[in-house]
């Protein structure tokens, strides 16, 4: 009775009582968590822009677009497991809802093994076909590398998490990022100003980090006694689970791989800049993702809070489910974003003391944080077309609106002469927003219909 009644605490109602309250209990510690995994990243940019030069800031940053790429992969993954654990814990199958979880885990481990192998060998090769400037391309190489090594247990977190977020839990996730956050700072100095290692320092403490917060998320799921319980013997695929994980994930992977493809492309046209423009984008890139953050704790609660009223029965609450996110997204967009742009010199100083360096973060952060919400209106429309059982579509259509402009236009007017900047390199990404954030609606109102 009394694990009952802990767990019904832990667990938030997704299928009755108010929306916003709700949700809002469910997206608060979502967001924080996120953030908390930035942390991560931040603080090896933090550590080696104080403490080791600019050269080393760029070297770490210019690796963003690709980890960025790594994380969009699993994420896809781990929100086709989120769905289909979210609608079986709605339905109260519980059978399914276990043989879910054993598949996703397994698949987490086959999939963390692999990229973790094959990363290692090819981080050389990946760097120089980015065009990363010869003086950071040592440093870059032996950081990925480090970084390649701990993909297991990033991938092993976040699978982990969706297990937990598909019943409403959102809080232990949280509090195991906040002690391997902690870990992850205290290790990037003793590494990097004791030590002297460098970018090898930040790379090693942020493996070790990564690896604590997944040995205690398993931990927690192996304690569970609900549907959602992890047991060890009990490992294995289930084919059609994997199939439906597949279903779902497949696209939302491959949708967010060609995302970062895109950024990837971006992040080759800013190495065209050189070192400076680098760092300053880098930086400014690191803060952002902050904000990114916040608003994806609504985009996840888009997927869940949908699929469990799908489960249940209760489609008509989606309606309401998507106001409320976007209303929800829009509010922390806007906040967070000019905060960002308003604090941006000080935030930025935080990375760099190189005047030059802030200068140039600067300008990214004008551009992009400044109208960030469009990017989180997008997504939003995406969980809700997601969590509906419908993940082709949103896949076709962001590829087609967001990556598919920003391509044209970097193979087209960026290379000539009056549109070569930095500024309108920039600028492209809100144009990309808000064109998605409309094909996506036209999709929803199509859907809808048939749901």
């Amino acid at each position: 009775m009394q694990a009952a009644a802990e767990m019904k605490k832990r667990n938030i109602n997704m299928c009755s009582g108010s929306i916003m309250k709700n949700m809002l209990l469910f997206a608060v510690p979502l967001m924080l968590s996120s953030t908390l995994q930035l942390l991560f990243n931040a603080a090896d940019i933090i550590v080696v822009g104080r403490y080791a030069g600019y050269e080393s800031l760029a070297a770490v940053g210019s690796n963003s677009a690709i980890i960025n790429f790594m994380t969009n992969f699993f994420m896809g993954f781990s929100v086709g497991a989120n769905v289909l654990a979210a609608r079986y814990a709605g339905a109260g199958k519980h059978k399914d809802c276990s043989k879910t979880v054993h598949t996703a885990m397994s698949l987490a481990l086959i999939l963390g093994a692999a990229v973790s192998v094959s990363g290692c060998l090819a981080a050389g090769k990946i760097l120089v076909l980015m065009g990363t400037p010869a003086e950071i391309l040592p440093l870059a190489r032996l950081y990925l590398r480090i970084y390649f090594l701990g993909m297991i247990s990033m991938v092993l977190y976040n699978f982990s998490a969706a297990i937990l977020r598909s019943v409403g839990d959102t809080k232990r996730p949280l509090y195991y990022l906040i002690a391997a956050g902690i870990l992850n700072v205290i290790l990037n100095l003793f590494f990097v100003i004791c030590l002297k290692m460098d970018v090898a320092g930040v790379g090693l403490a942020t493996v070790i980090s990564q690896t604590l917060s997944a040995v205690l998320i398993i931990r927690c799921l192996m304690k569970e006694e609900s549907d959602i319980k992890l047991k060890l013997r009990e490992l294995s695929i289930d084919k059609k689970k994997l199939f439906k994980i597949i279903q779902i994930g497949l696209p939302a992977s491959f949708q967010g791989m060609l995302f970062s493809i895109s950024n990837v492309v971006i992040q080759s046209s800013i190495n065209s800049f050189g070192k400076i423009v680098v760092a300053g984008s880098s930086a400014a890139s690191n803060i952002e993702g902050f904000v990114y953050m916040a608003m994806n704790a609504f985009h996840q609660s888009a997927i869940t809070f949908t699929s469990q009223n799908v489960g249940a029965g209760k489609t008509e609450r989606i309606n309401r489910i998507m106001l409320v996110s976007l209303l929800n997204v829009i509010m922390v967009g806007l906040i967070f974003g000019n905060l960002v742009v308003y604090f941006g010199r000080p935030l930025l100083g935080l990375y760099t003391n190189d005047l030059e360096v802030v200068a140039q973060g600067l300008i990214r952060l004008k551009y992009i944080c400044s109208v960030y919400a469009l990017c989180g209106m997008m997504d939003v429309m995406v969980g809700v077309l997601r969590g509906m059982g419908y993940s082709v579509v949103p896949m076709i259509v962001s590829l087609i609106g967001a990556c598919g402009l920003r391509l044209l236009w970097i193979f087209t007017f960026f290379k000539m002469d009056r549109f070569h900047t930095v500024e309108l390199l920039y600028a492209v990404y809100a144009a990309s927003w808000i064109i998605t954030f409309a094909a996506h609606m036209i999709c929803f109102l199509i859907v809808r219909r048939r749901v």
